[in-house]
């Protein structure tokens, strides 16, 4: 029996789009799913040479090639674990099993510890690009043994998006759960680039009164520009979007309350727990908790009536300065979850490429955008900050003047600006050589004797402030 190159479980739309994309390279597929009919159903649709189908779990492992390389395209959590229970009495030592689902990297750190002892090498890798993207080529992030990368390296690089010079929107993020916890910040900075973009459509909805499609011509002038990227394309593309059930555009029909799948809310979790500051991933995650309280939100407007705002400035110098500091505030939140990641990359031994994340989130990805080019070409240089890196700096300076302006214009409008205007603090904090803390340790001593560090000597101190 001729053996197949490697094997997929789970043809939800994600794992099939994968599959497809697998064999539409050259590379032959097993795949199974626990419902047989929606396997058959799919070979009957999408089945040739490469793609083959397969009723039990024994017959794809038997089909595989050695060692076996099995993708799973579960749900995560429990799912995930109930089919590595199936899995592990059929495989044998150095097989290879790889978790392309949006699975919490703590997980996936228990699952390679223990799949280890069993010898079964584990990849936790994480994917972005959404349906088309699994199909037509998305980011890829794989973590686990350098040993497994070199396995699953060709076929992955085929099926990968193409960075701005043409390579694979593929690379060896690092050991263990280190693919899953870059897609987990990558999908954090998603937060707060979305939480941005949605922002801006209110200030000039609210400010300017511009209706959905004249915000829509104002997003595609800024996707042609430095602001290029797949959020502001589908961002115009949504807003010009007219409604097929009424009059008008669908985004005004949409009710305004956003949901979330958690991977937002872990980024901020995490940084909170290792004392790293994501302000604007976290203020994003609190913005979709706010909007879900819809009734209490009615109820609270028909007692704090808005004021009328009258605009400071004519709507094309709005314009101007929006794009400017929407530019300075996506450079902060890219800042932050690429701070985020080297500083837990240095905690875990690691060894993360900032430089690589940059490139391979260059295609394919949701937060693929013209501006990873800059941090890219940045990071290559430099293992820093973003902000002490000479280029980054040059942008900052030019751009930062207009995102005060737009957030001060906002809050005399009653806009709520979480994401633009923590985005401008975290850049006035962490570029500012005195911050009021030493009054804060000063009330710590006060009412908890905490101590505290002097400026002119060395040790800790205490004062006694009665």
């Amino acid at each position: 029996m001729e053996k197949y190159n490697i094997g997929l479980i789970g043809l939800g739309t994600m794992g099939s789009n994968l599959a497809r994309n697998i064999a539409s390279k050259g590379f032959s597929v097993s795949v199974y799913n626990r419902t047989t009919e929606v396997m058959e159903n799919f070979i009957k649709e999408f089945g040739n040479k490469n793609l083959k189908g397969f009723k039990t779990l024994e017959n794809l492992i038997n089909s595989l090639e050695i060692p076996r390389k099995i993708i799973l395209m579960v749900k995560a959590g429990e799912v995930v674990d109930a089919v590595l229970d199936q899995l592990k009495p059929i495989l044998e030592k150095g097989d290879i099993i790889i978790d392309c689902g949006n699975s919490n990297f703590k997980n996936t750190e228990k699952r390679y510890k223990n799949l280890a002892k069993e010898g079964l090498n584990f990849v936790g890798c994480g994917i972005s690009g959404g349906e088309e993207g699994a199909l037509n080529g998305p980011s890829l992030m794989p973590g686990g043994s350098r040993e497994s990368w070199e396995n699953i390296k060709e076929i992955f690089s085929a099926i990968a998006a193409k960075d701005f010079n043409g390579n694979a929107c593929v690379t060896y993020i690092g050991d263990k759960s280190a693919g899953h916890y870059v897609k987990m910040v990558h999908n954090g900075i998603e937060y707060g680039v979305m939480q941005l973009i949605a922002e801006a459509y209110d200030l000039l909805r609210n400010i300017y009164k511009l209706n959905a499609k004249e915000i829509s011509e104002i997003f595609k002038l800024f996707n042609d520009g430095p602001l290029s990227s797949y959020l502001f394309e589908i961002s115009a593309k949504v807003l010009s979007q007219k409604d097929d059930k009424a009059n008008g555009y669908v985004v005004d029909k949409i009710l305004d309350r956003a949901a979330q799948k958690g991977t937002g809310k872990w980024t901020a979790i995490d940084a909170l727990d290792r004392g790293m500051a994501t302000p604007t991933i976290a203020e994003a995650v609190f913005a979709r908790n706010i909007s879900s309280n819809k009734q209490l939100r009615e109820e609270l407007s028909s007692i704090y009536k808005n004021h009328n705002f009258k605009p400071e400035s004519k709507v094309e110098e709005f314009v101007e300065d929006l794009k400017h500091g929407l530019y300075a505030a996506m450079l902060s939140s890219y800042a932050q979850g690429f701070e985020l990641i080297r500083h837990t990359s240095n905690e875990n031994n690691w060894n993360i490429d900032l430089s690589e994340i940059a490139r391979i989130w260059e295609g394919g990805c949701i937060i693929r955008a013209k501006i990873l080019r800059t941090i890219h070409n940045a990071l290559k240089r430099n293992n820093m900050h973003l902000f002490h890196i000479p280029e980054i700096n040059k942008e900052l300076n030019s751009t930062i003047p207009a995102l005060r302006n737009i957030v001060a214009q906002g809050v005399k409008a009653e806009t709520p600006l979480p994401g633009l205007s923590s985005a401008l603090s975290y850049f006035d904090a962490i570029t500012n050589n005195k911050l009021p803390a030493n009054l804060i340790q000063s009330l710590r001593d006060y009412f908890g004797a905490h101590t505290y560090e002097r400026t002119d000597r060395e040790g800790s101190f205490h004062t006694d402030w009665n």
